[in-house]
């Protein structure tokens, strides 16, 4: 088989596949931040994408798509179940965001998420060239830099981290939590979203391991010393700023102004139908503004996209229950025949219909719960070459550490919450345009080229320590 110098390790590949109704197999980019990150880069270099297909119980051969040499793992359904659904989704997850929803911790998850990143690993180890780097991201793989290093000690390691890392006392729950730091501490380079993130990694390290740390690096009994920092991710802002200036999309944007009746304001929300993302609190605090007579359905309408996700766990499937509910109760106290509170749209849409939605809406509503970073406010900002339009954004966002201009939000603060969409629905142009201006700035300077060029520049310069190291030895 032939190595490649730069390996990309994923829970998925960057494709999606899909039988046509011919029965034909096609292979389709995948949606998403972090394939738009690095799918320039991975042509640039001599590089291969290890990752799963999406579908249980695939044996499918090495191969090409776009460019990028892709090395699909195989997963059985038992072990999508256990390693995926189970302790990826219903153990990390919402252990890591804070226990908004309460974690199951079981042994045979753990047993399956062992097994399978070894299999990640084994699949990276075989695929680097000597001396060549493995970046590997999130979660899901997070014993694979510890298990690549066993394999493959010539080769320098990667880890970004797209979610929160929790506070000690919350991480400390976890029965395999020391297994998970030395999973980590495999990396060279450590990368989270927030500063907080990386400290609370750092704090984990030291009272757990007994590790020194110093700064942004951790003394190790080897003798690396693993950088440890924030790298913020954000969007590819060209193809977000290309449409928005579209005449077509900008049609369809005044389009659905009036098919909610043009009000004088449209809200958004567009998240993941998941528990993380406040949009529970969101449909409370704006049910009790129209309850109140704040606002009227004829002078505000309100849309919630609410993407599908993970539908066979069953704090999704209650989630879900409840969110329906409380829009049903809401739409039919509120309700006229020519004019809806709230829209709620329980599916995904292209990326067209998205940026018609943003350029419709006067209200961008980010209240998540907790979230690493949150890409749909830098999407929003991007699209808004009008300088118009108001972000309303959660503080226990990555977002919120940039994005100083949002009008910023403590979502389990219903009345703060409400307080901070009646200034959003008020503020006059001159304001907005100001933030907006700003915002804007922030996005298209830092925008995703720039980090992974600034993650890809410190993975470099572990590399040149790594060969001084050798070298002096």
């Amino acid at each position: 088989m032939t190595t490649a110098e730069f390996v990309v390790v994923a829970n998925r590949l960057p494709v999606d596949r899909i039988l046509t109704p011919d029965g034909d197999e096609i292979w389709r980019t995948s949606p998403g931040g972090l394939v738009a990150a690095l799918e320039p880069m991975m042509r640039s270099v001599d590089g291969a994408w290890v990752g799963w297909a999406g579908q249980p119980d695939l044996d499918i051969a090495p191969f090409t798509a776009d460019g990028i040499r892709l090395l699909p793992v195989r997963l059985s359904a038992d072990e999508v179940e256990q390693y995926y659904e189970g302790f990826s989704n219903d153990t990390i997850w919402p252990l890591y965001h804070d226990v908004i929803a309460p974690p199951q911790y079981h042994r045979e998850w753990w047993e399956a998420y062992v097994s399978v990143n070894l299999r990640f690993a084994e699949a990276a180890a075989t695929a680097v060239s000597k001396g060549g780097t493995v970046w590997v991201h999130d979660y899901q793989l997070q014993l694979v830099p510890e298990m690549v290093r066993n394999l493959r000690p010539d080769v320098t390691i990667g880890y970004f981290h797209h979610i929160p890392f929790p506070a000690h006392g919350l991480y400390a729950q976890l029965p395999w939590r020391d297994q998970v730091l030395r999973g980590l501490l495999g990396a060279d380079v450590i990368g989270f979203q927030r500063a907080q993130d990386a400290t609370n990694f750092l704090a984990a390290a030291k009272r757990r391991l007994g590790y020194e740390t110093k700064a942004t690096t951790i003394a190790l009994p080897d003798g690396r010393r693993p950088l440890v920092k924030a790298f913020p991710i954000s969007i590819d802002t060209t193809p977000y700023r290309e449409l928005a200036a579209r005449p077509d999309i900008q049609a369809r944007a005044q389009e659905i102004r009036e098919g909610l009746g043009n009000p004088k304001r449209i809200l958004l929300g567009v998240d993941r139908l998941d528990y993380t993302k406040g949009i529970r609190h969101r449909i409370k605090a704006y049910g009790e503004l129209l309850d109140q007579g704040h606002i009227s359905v004829e002078d505000a309408a309100f849309i919630q996209v609410a993407s599908p996700s993970r539908e066979r766990v069953d704090a999704y499937m209650h989630l879900r229950d409840e969110v329906e509910l409380a829009i049903g109760r809401i739409n039919g106290d509120h309700d006229t025949l020519g004019h809806t509170a709230i829209r709620y749209l329980h599916q995904g849409y292209p990326r067209e219909e998205m940026v018609a939605m943003y350029l419709a809406a006067d209200v961008m509503l980010v209240t998540a719960l907790r979230d690493g970073m949150n890409l749909v406010a830098k999407e929003y900002i991007a699209t808004r070459g009008d300088n118009r339009g108001v972000l309303v954004l959660s503080e226990f966002t990555g977002a919120a550490d940039e994005l100083r201009q949002a009008v910023r939000v403590n979502p389990h603060d219903i009345e703060g919450l409400k307080d901070a969409i009646m200034t959003a629905i008020e503020m006059p142009r001159s304001e907005q345009s100001k933030r907006m201006r700003s915002l804007r700035r922030r996005v298209l300077e830092h925008d995703v080229s720039a980090w992974s060029q600034s993650f890809l520049s410190a993975l470099g310069e572990a590399s040149r320590e790594r060969d001084g190291a050798a070298a002096s030895r």
